[in-house]
Protein backbone atom coordinates (compact mmCIF):
# COMPACT_ATOMS: atom_id res chain seq x y z
CA UNK A 1 0.00 0.00 0.00
CA UNK A 2 1.36 3.44 -0.89
CA UNK A 3 1.72 5.76 2.07
CA UNK A 4 0.42 9.23 1.37
CA UNK A 5 2.71 12.00 2.66
CA UNK A 6 1.31 14.57 5.04
CA UNK A 7 -0.73 17.11 3.10
CA UNK A 8 -1.73 19.48 5.87
CA UNK A 9 -2.16 19.89 9.60
CA UNK A 10 -4.75 21.38 11.88
CA UNK A 11 -3.67 24.29 14.04
CA UNK A 12 -5.28 24.56 17.47
CA UNK A 13 -4.13 28.15 17.83
CA UNK A 14 -5.27 31.46 16.38
CA UNK A 15 -3.39 32.29 13.16
CA UNK A 16 -0.33 34.47 13.63
CA UNK A 17 -0.90 37.97 12.24
CA UNK A 18 0.79 38.36 8.88
CA UNK A 19 2.20 41.47 7.30
CA UNK A 20 3.19 42.56 3.82
CA UNK A 21 5.68 45.06 5.25
CA UNK A 22 9.38 44.21 5.05
CA UNK A 23 10.43 46.62 7.81
CA UNK A 24 10.92 44.03 10.56
CA UNK A 25 12.46 41.52 8.16
CA UNK A 26 14.92 44.15 6.97
CA UNK A 27 15.89 44.96 10.55
CA UNK A 28 16.60 41.32 11.37
CA UNK A 29 18.63 40.65 8.23
CA UNK A 30 20.54 43.94 8.54
CA UNK A 31 22.13 42.67 11.74
CA UNK A 32 23.69 39.79 9.78
CA UNK A 33 24.50 36.15 10.56
CA UNK A 34 21.14 34.91 9.30
CA UNK A 35 20.62 31.23 8.43
CA UNK A 36 18.19 30.61 5.57
CA UNK A 37 15.88 27.58 5.33
CA UNK A 38 14.23 27.41 1.91
CA UNK A 39 11.39 25.26 0.64
CA UNK A 40 9.57 24.44 -2.58
CA UNK A 41 7.78 27.80 -2.59
CA UNK A 42 11.06 29.48 -3.51
CA UNK A 43 11.20 27.56 -6.80
CA UNK A 44 7.63 28.08 -8.00
CA UNK A 45 8.68 31.21 -9.88
CA UNK A 46 11.09 28.98 -11.83
CA UNK A 47 8.18 26.86 -13.05
CA UNK A 48 8.52 24.06 -10.49
CA UNK A 49 5.34 23.59 -8.43
CA UNK A 50 5.36 23.28 -4.66
CA UNK A 51 3.87 20.41 -2.67
CA UNK A 52 1.28 22.04 -0.47
CA UNK A 53 0.32 25.44 -1.85
CA UNK A 54 -3.09 26.23 -3.30
CA UNK A 55 -2.19 24.32 -6.46
CA UNK A 56 0.37 22.06 -4.78
CA UNK A 57 1.16 18.72 -6.37
CA UNK A 58 0.21 16.62 -3.32
CA UNK A 59 -3.43 17.43 -4.04
CA UNK A 60 -3.22 15.24 -7.15
CA UNK A 61 0.05 13.33 -6.87
CA UNK A 62 1.50 10.82 -4.39
CA UNK A 63 5.29 11.00 -4.51
CA UNK A 64 7.40 7.87 -4.42
CA UNK A 65 8.06 6.56 -0.91
CA UNK A 66 11.29 4.91 0.17
CA UNK A 67 9.54 1.67 1.13
CA UNK A 68 7.88 1.26 -2.25
CA UNK A 69 11.05 2.10 -4.15
CA UNK A 70 13.21 -0.50 -2.39
CA UNK A 71 10.60 -3.26 -2.33
CA UNK A 72 8.81 -2.95 -5.68
CA UNK A 73 10.40 -3.41 -9.09
CA UNK A 74 7.15 -2.15 -10.61
CA UNK A 75 7.34 0.96 -8.43
CA UNK A 76 10.91 1.61 -9.54
CA UNK A 77 9.91 1.19 -13.19
CA UNK A 78 7.09 3.71 -12.73
CA UNK A 79 9.35 6.16 -10.92
CA UNK A 80 12.20 6.04 -13.45
CA UNK A 81 9.87 6.26 -16.47
CA UNK A 82 8.24 9.38 -15.08
CA UNK A 83 11.42 10.87 -13.66
CA UNK A 84 13.33 10.25 -16.89
CA UNK A 85 11.10 12.81 -18.55
CA UNK A 86 10.59 15.05 -15.55
CA UNK A 87 14.27 15.47 -14.76
CA UNK A 88 14.85 17.10 -18.13
CA UNK A 89 12.38 19.82 -17.18
CA UNK A 90 14.05 20.29 -13.78
CA UNK A 91 17.47 20.42 -15.45
CA UNK A 92 16.29 23.17 -17.79
CA UNK A 93 14.85 25.32 -14.99
CA UNK A 94 16.65 28.56 -14.19
CA UNK A 95 17.09 30.36 -10.87
CA UNK A 96 14.57 33.11 -10.24
CA UNK A 97 14.81 36.47 -8.49
CA UNK A 98 14.38 34.78 -5.10
CA UNK A 99 17.38 32.49 -5.59
CA UNK A 100 19.47 35.38 -6.87
CA UNK A 101 18.47 37.50 -3.89
CA UNK A 102 19.59 34.79 -1.45
CA UNK A 103 22.95 34.68 -3.23
CA UNK A 104 23.22 38.48 -3.01
CA UNK A 105 22.50 38.34 0.73
CA UNK A 106 25.10 35.59 1.15
CA UNK A 107 27.69 37.54 -0.83
CA UNK A 108 26.87 40.70 1.11
CA UNK A 109 27.61 39.03 4.44
CA UNK A 110 24.04 39.08 5.74
CA UNK A 111 23.40 35.35 5.34
CA UNK A 112 25.78 32.99 7.13
CA UNK A 113 24.42 29.73 5.73
CA UNK A 114 21.70 28.26 3.52
CA UNK A 115 19.74 25.05 4.10
CA UNK A 116 17.42 24.03 1.29
CA UNK A 117 14.71 21.38 1.33
CA UNK A 118 14.63 21.56 -2.47
CA UNK A 119 16.26 18.99 -4.76
CA UNK A 120 16.38 21.14 -7.91
CA UNK A 121 19.90 22.61 -7.54
CA UNK A 122 18.70 26.16 -8.20
CA UNK A 123 20.47 27.72 -5.21
CA UNK A 124 23.78 26.41 -6.56
CA UNK A 125 22.91 27.53 -10.08
CA UNK A 126 22.29 31.03 -8.69
CA UNK A 127 25.73 31.10 -7.08
CA UNK A 128 25.15 29.82 -3.54
CA UNK A 129 27.57 26.94 -3.96
CA UNK A 130 27.68 26.00 -0.29
CA UNK A 131 23.92 25.59 0.22
CA UNK A 132 23.27 22.42 2.23
CA UNK A 133 20.88 20.17 0.31
CA UNK A 134 18.87 18.69 3.17
CA UNK A 135 16.99 16.27 0.93
CA UNK A 136 19.75 15.66 -1.63
CA UNK A 137 19.75 16.55 -5.31
CA UNK A 138 18.13 15.16 -8.43
CA UNK A 139 21.30 15.66 -10.44
CA UNK A 140 23.00 12.73 -8.66
CA UNK A 141 22.25 9.00 -8.58
CA UNK A 142 23.30 6.51 -5.89
CA UNK A 143 23.54 2.72 -6.04
CA UNK A 144 21.77 1.12 -3.09
CA UNK A 145 24.21 -1.81 -3.21
CA UNK A 146 27.74 -0.44 -3.69
CA UNK A 147 26.81 3.17 -2.65
CA UNK A 148 28.62 4.65 -5.65
CA UNK A 149 27.27 8.02 -6.74
CA UNK A 150 27.26 9.18 -10.32
CA UNK A 151 25.95 12.15 -12.33
CA UNK A 152 22.30 12.06 -13.36
CA UNK A 153 23.38 13.02 -16.88
CA UNK A 154 25.25 9.70 -17.10
CA UNK A 155 22.10 7.77 -16.18
CA UNK A 156 20.08 9.86 -18.61
CA UNK A 157 22.34 8.74 -21.47
CA UNK A 158 21.98 5.08 -20.45
CA UNK A 159 18.20 5.31 -20.16
CA UNK A 160 17.96 6.97 -23.55
CA UNK A 161 19.97 4.11 -25.05
CA UNK A 162 17.78 1.50 -23.32
CA UNK A 163 14.57 3.25 -24.40
CA UNK A 164 15.09 4.59 -27.93
CA UNK A 165 12.27 6.84 -29.02
CA UNK A 166 10.76 7.04 -25.53
CA UNK A 167 9.11 10.41 -25.11
CA UNK A 168 5.70 9.91 -23.55
CA UNK A 169 2.93 12.46 -23.25
CA UNK A 170 4.36 14.07 -20.14
CA UNK A 171 2.15 16.48 -18.23
CA UNK A 172 2.42 18.30 -14.91
CA UNK A 173 5.98 18.33 -13.64
CA UNK A 174 6.16 17.64 -9.89
CA UNK A 175 8.65 19.01 -7.36
CA UNK A 176 10.15 15.55 -6.85
CA UNK A 177 11.13 15.55 -10.52
CA UNK A 178 8.60 13.21 -12.08
CA UNK A 179 5.62 13.77 -14.35
CA UNK A 180 2.22 12.26 -14.96
CA UNK A 181 2.34 9.40 -17.48
CA UNK A 182 -0.27 6.89 -18.73
CA UNK A 183 0.17 3.38 -17.27
CA UNK A 184 0.62 1.79 -20.70
CA UNK A 185 3.57 4.10 -21.43
CA UNK A 186 5.19 3.22 -18.11
CA UNK A 187 4.88 -0.53 -18.75
CA UNK A 188 7.11 -0.28 -21.81
CA UNK A 189 9.94 1.49 -20.02
CA UNK A 190 13.23 -0.31 -19.33
CA UNK A 191 15.28 0.55 -16.23
CA UNK A 192 19.06 0.03 -16.01
CA UNK A 193 21.21 -1.22 -13.11
CA UNK A 194 24.36 0.24 -11.60
CA UNK A 195 27.13 0.24 -14.20
CA UNK A 196 29.63 -0.94 -11.58
CA UNK A 197 27.85 -3.71 -9.66
CA UNK A 198 24.42 -4.23 -11.31
CA UNK A 199 22.75 -2.94 -8.15
CA UNK A 200 19.58 -0.85 -7.82
CA UNK A 201 19.92 2.82 -8.72
CA UNK A 202 18.07 5.53 -6.82
CA UNK A 203 18.14 9.30 -7.18
CA UNK A 204 20.35 10.76 -4.45
CA UNK A 205 17.37 12.37 -2.76
CA UNK A 206 15.50 11.63 0.47
CA UNK A 207 12.17 10.04 -0.38
CA UNK A 208 9.12 10.34 1.85
CA UNK A 209 9.55 7.81 4.66
CA UNK A 210 13.36 7.92 4.42
CA UNK A 211 15.61 9.54 7.02
CA UNK A 212 17.94 12.42 6.23
CA UNK A 213 21.53 11.26 6.89
CA UNK A 214 22.44 12.18 10.46
CA UNK A 215 25.70 14.01 9.58
CA UNK A 216 23.72 16.29 7.26
CA UNK A 217 21.14 17.01 9.97
CA UNK A 218 23.92 17.85 12.44
CA UNK A 219 25.52 20.16 9.87
CA UNK A 220 22.22 22.03 9.58
CA UNK A 221 21.88 22.31 13.34
CA UNK A 222 25.38 23.83 13.47
CA UNK A 223 24.39 26.43 10.86
CA UNK A 224 21.38 27.39 12.98
CA UNK A 225 23.48 27.43 16.16
CA UNK A 226 26.08 29.71 14.55
CA UNK A 227 23.42 32.13 13.27
CA UNK A 228 21.77 35.05 15.03
CA UNK A 229 18.41 34.49 13.32
CA UNK A 230 16.61 32.03 11.05
CA UNK A 231 14.86 33.11 7.84
CA UNK A 232 12.38 30.62 6.35
CA UNK A 233 11.56 31.10 2.67
CA UNK A 234 8.70 29.35 0.88
CA UNK A 235 8.09 26.39 3.17
CA UNK A 236 4.86 25.28 4.82
CA UNK A 237 7.00 23.45 7.43
CA UNK A 238 4.41 20.67 7.43
CA UNK A 239 6.92 17.88 8.02
CA UNK A 240 9.46 17.64 10.81
CA UNK A 241 12.40 17.60 8.40
CA UNK A 242 12.38 21.41 8.23
CA UNK A 243 10.24 22.28 11.24
CA UNK A 244 12.84 20.92 13.68
CA UNK A 245 15.25 23.71 12.76
CA UNK A 246 12.59 26.34 13.37
CA UNK A 247 11.84 24.86 16.78
CA UNK A 248 15.55 24.67 17.55
CA UNK A 249 16.09 28.34 16.74
CA UNK A 250 13.03 29.41 18.73
CA UNK A 251 14.13 27.41 21.78
CA UNK A 252 17.47 29.21 21.62
CA UNK A 253 15.68 32.56 21.69
CA UNK A 254 16.67 33.49 18.13
CA UNK A 255 14.35 35.50 15.88
CA UNK A 256 12.51 33.35 13.35
CA UNK A 257 11.22 35.18 10.28
CA UNK A 258 8.94 33.31 7.88
CA UNK A 259 8.19 34.58 4.37
CA UNK A 260 5.56 32.37 2.76
CA UNK A 261 2.21 32.56 1.01
CA UNK A 262 -0.36 31.16 3.43
CA UNK A 263 -0.20 29.64 6.89
CA UNK A 264 2.72 27.46 7.98
CA UNK A 265 3.11 24.90 10.72
CA UNK A 266 5.94 27.01 12.15
CA UNK A 267 3.94 30.23 12.55
CA UNK A 268 3.68 29.79 16.32
CA UNK A 269 7.48 30.02 16.56
CA UNK A 270 7.84 33.07 14.33
CA UNK A 271 8.66 36.53 15.56
CA UNK A 272 7.84 38.01 12.14
CA UNK A 273 5.47 36.54 9.56
CA UNK A 274 5.52 38.05 6.05
CA UNK A 275 2.98 37.02 3.42
CA UNK A 276 4.40 38.16 0.07
CA UNK A 277 5.51 36.57 -3.21
CA UNK A 278 9.13 35.59 -2.62
CA UNK A 279 10.86 36.94 -5.72
CA UNK A 280 9.60 40.53 -5.40
CA UNK A 281 9.90 40.53 -1.58
CA UNK A 282 13.51 39.33 -1.53
CA UNK A 283 14.48 41.64 -4.38
CA UNK A 284 13.07 44.56 -2.39
CA UNK A 285 14.92 43.36 0.71
CA UNK A 286 18.25 43.35 -1.15
CA UNK A 287 17.49 46.82 -2.51
CA UNK A 288 16.70 48.17 0.96
CA UNK A 289 19.92 46.80 2.41
CA UNK A 290 21.87 48.24 -0.50
CA UNK A 291 20.41 51.68 0.16
CA UNK A 292 22.23 52.02 3.44
CA UNK A 293 20.13 49.89 5.76
CA UNK A 294 22.84 47.27 5.88
CA UNK A 295 24.40 45.46 8.78
CA UNK A 296 24.68 47.41 11.97
CA UNK A 297 27.11 44.96 13.53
Amino acid sequence: MRTRPTLSWTSAEAPLPRTSSLDELTGVVARGRVAVLSGAGLSTESGIPDYRGESGSLRRHTPMTYDEFVTSAEGRQRYWARSHLGWRTIARAHPNDGHRAVTALRDGGYVSGVITQNVDGLHQAAGTADAVELHGSLDRVICLDCRRTSPRAELDRRLRAANPGFTGAATRINPDGDVELPADVVRGFRTVPCALCDGVLKPDVVFFGENVPRPRVEQCYRLVDDAEALLVLGSSLTVMSGLRFVRHAARAGKPVVIVNRGETRGDRYASVRVDRPLGPALTELVSRLGEGRGRTA
